[in-house]
C-alpha cells in the first residue's frame, strides 16, 4: 500500500508541474523555465600594438673649465663668477650646477627673478627643473620630430607618446578611419591606437654579461649502474620519448636490469646539471639565419613556454629557457643566451619570430643597450604581406622543431617541478645538437665531435658526452 502511494503522489506533482507550466506559457508567451539562449559577447579590444624606434638624442655636455680656458685665450682676461647685488633677494642655491657643462652656482644667474629659470654665464644654458639638459636622453617621435611626453608609469617599463596632434602618423591614423569607426572612437577612444607610442624598459637585467659558468658538484660514479645502463636508460628515455615508467620496465624486461623509474629521474637530473654548462658554453660554428618561437609544456599542472632558438641552417639550438609566463623579459633572456654565443655581433643581424609583440619589445630593450637587430615577425598560416612571403621557411624550420620536441616531450605527460622540466629540455637539446643526425645535413650531426663519431652505439655516445663535459667543467675549475 505504501509503495502504491508514493507513486500516486510522483505522477500527481508531475501532472501539476505541467499544468503550471501551459498556464505560464499561455500567459506571458514562454516558459519561465526555459534557459535563456547563451549568446557569446563579442567585445572588440584593442590588442598591443609596437611602433618603431624612436629618434634619440643625446644632449651635448661640455666642460666648464676648458670653455673657462678658451675665453680666457680669445679675450686675455679670465671669465669671473656672477657679480650679485646685495639688496637682491633673489639667490640662486649654492648645490645648483649648470647641466651642461657642470659650472658651479656662482657662475649662474636667476635669469627670470624667482620663476626657477637659470642662465649661465659660462655656456649659456637655459634651464630648469624641468630642462631638456637634465635628461640623459631626448626621446623623439620618427615621424614628426617632436618630443615625447611620458604619460604612464609601468611596472617594468615607462610608456611615451607623441602629442602632435600635427603628426603624419596621427594623421593617416585620423584620416584612414570609417564612417563607423570614428562614431565609435567618440564613443570609446581608448579602442583605437591613433598616436604614435614608445616603452622604455627599466629591466634589472644586463644583457650580454658573460658570467663565470655554474659548475656542479656531481659524481657519477658513485651511482650503482654502469655507464653503458646510464647510456641506455638516457637513449630510451631521450632519443625514443620514452616515460621513466616504461624505460624502466624495457630494461627489466628485455636487458635484465632492475632499476626503478624513479632512479632514471634522479640519473636524468644529475646528467642534466653535467651537460648544461657544457652545451651552454660550447663554441659553437654559426650561421646569420635565426629563428625563434616557444611552445607549451606542463609543469606542476600549469602551462609554462619553453623558448627556442635556432640556428635554421646549422641545426642548432642555441637558447631554451623555461618560463611559466609569456612576456618581454623571458624574452630578453632568450634572445640574450643566442647573444652571448657569438663571437661579434653582426650588424646585420635578424632573427624571425611569430606575430608575438614580446619580441620587438625585446628588440626595442636591446637598442637601449646599444645592441642592434633586426626582427622580422611571419603572421598567421597565409602570406598576407611581403615579409611573411619572404621569411616564413624559416618560420616553418622552428615549428619543425617544435614538433620534433614534443614528439619526446608527450610520453612525460608534463614535470611535476620546474628542475625536472628543465633537466628533460637540457638534455633534449644535447641530444638534438651533438647526438641526433638530421635529415638536411645528409645524416649528419648538427655538432661534428670527432670523439664522438667513432662511436658504433648511442649508449656509448652518451657515455662519452657526459665525459667531455666532466672534463669541460674540470679545465674550467682549474682554470
Amino acid at each position: 500500500m505504501y509503495p502504491q502511494l508514493l507513486t500516486y503522489l510522483f505522477e500527481f506533482i508531475k501532472y501539476q508541474d505541467q499544468v503550471i507550466k501551459t498556464l505560464q506559457t499561455l500567459l506571458i508567451g514562454k516558459s519561465m523555465f526555459d534557459k535563456p539562449p547563451e549568446q557569446p559577447v563579442n567585445k572588440p579590444y584593442r590588442k598591443l600594438q609596437v611602433d618603431e624606434l624612436p629618434i634619440i638624442e643625446v644632449p651635448e655636455k661640455l666642460d666648464y673649465q676648458v670653455l673657462r680656458t678658451e675665453f680666457l685665450a680669445k679675450h686675455g682676461k679670465p671669465l669671473n663668477p656672477v657679480r650679485r647685488h646685495k639688496n637682491t633677494k633673489i639667490s640662486v642655491p649654492k648645490s645648483l650646477i649648470c647641466p651642461k657643462c657642470g659650472a658651479p652656482s656662482d657662475y649662474l644667474y636667476a635669469n627670470n627673478g624667482a620663476k626657477g629659470q637659470y642662465r649661465c654665464k659660462v655656456c649659456t644654458c637655459l634651464f630648469s627643473d624641468k630642462n631638456r639638459f637634465l635628461k640623459e636622453v631626448i626621446l623623439k617621435c620618427p615621424h614628426c620630430s617632436k618630443s615625447l611626453e611620458k604619460i604612464k608609469e609601468r611596472q617594468d617599463f615607462d610608456v611615451f607618446k607623441c602629442k602632435n596632434n600635427e603628426c603624419p602618423y596621427y594623421q593617416k591614423k585620423r584620416n584612414g578611419m570609417s564612417s563607423k569607426e570614428k562614431k565609435r572612437f567618440k564613443k570609446d577612444p581608448q579602442a583605437f591606437k591613433m598616436r604614435y607610442i614608445y616603452r622604455k624598459f627599466r629591466i634589472d637585467f644586463q644583457p650580454l654579461s658573460k658570467e663565470s659558468p655554474e659548475l656542479p658538484i656531481v659524481d657519477l660514479s658513485r651511482i650503482y649502474s654502469s655507464p653503458h645502463v646510464l647510456g641506455l636508460t638516457l637513449t630510451y628515455h631521450v632519443n625514443y620519448g620514452l616515460s621513466a615508467r616504461k624505460t624502466a620496465a624495457i630494461m627489466q624486461d628485455v636487458h635484465g636490469v632492475a632499476i626503478s623509474h624513479q632512479t632514471i629521474l634522479n640519473y636524468v637530473n644529475s646528467v642534466a646539471l653535467i651537460l648544461k654548462p657544457y652545451i651552454d658554453h660550447y663554441p659553437y660554428e654559426l650561421s646569420d639565419q635565426f629563428c625563434g618561437d616557444e611552445t607549451y609544456i606542463r609543469v606542476n599542472g600549469r602551462w609554462h613556454y619553453l623558448f627556442f632558438f635556432f640556428d635554421a641552417v646549422k641545426k642548432i639550438i642555441l637558447s631554451y629557457p623555461v618560463s611559466p609566463n609569456r612576456d618581454t623579459i623571458s624574452a630578453i633572456r632568450a634572445i640574450d643566451e643566442v647573444l652571448l654565443k657569438m663571437e661579434d655581433i653582426p650588424e646585420n643581424l635578424t632573427f624571425v619570430v611569430d606575430g608575438n609583440p614580446i619580441y620587438l619589445l625585446a628588440q626595442h630593450f636591446f637598442a637601449q643597450n646599444g645592441i642592434s637587430f633586426d626582427i622580422k615577425q611571419v603572421i598567421g598560416l597565409t602570406n598576407e604581406d611581403p615579409v611573411s612571403t619572404e621569411f616564413r621557411p624559416l618560420k616553418q624550420i622552428i615549428e619543425r622543431l617544435n614538433r620534433t620536441f614534443k614528439g619526446n616531450y608527450r610520453s612525460t605527460h608534463g614535470f611535476g617541478s620546474e628542475k625536472g622540466s628543465v633537466s628533460f629540455v637540457t638534455l633534449f637539446v644535447a641530444y638534438f645538437n651533438f647526438l641526433r643526425p638530421h635529415a638536411s645535413l645528409e645524416g649528419k650531426v648538427p655538432v661534428t665531435n670527432p670523439e664522438l663519431l667513432g662511436l658504433p652505439t648511442m649508449p656509448a655516445r652518451w657515455t662519452k658526452l657526459i665525459e667531455l663535459a666532466q672534463q669541460w667543467i674540470r679545465e674550467q675549475r682549474i682554470a
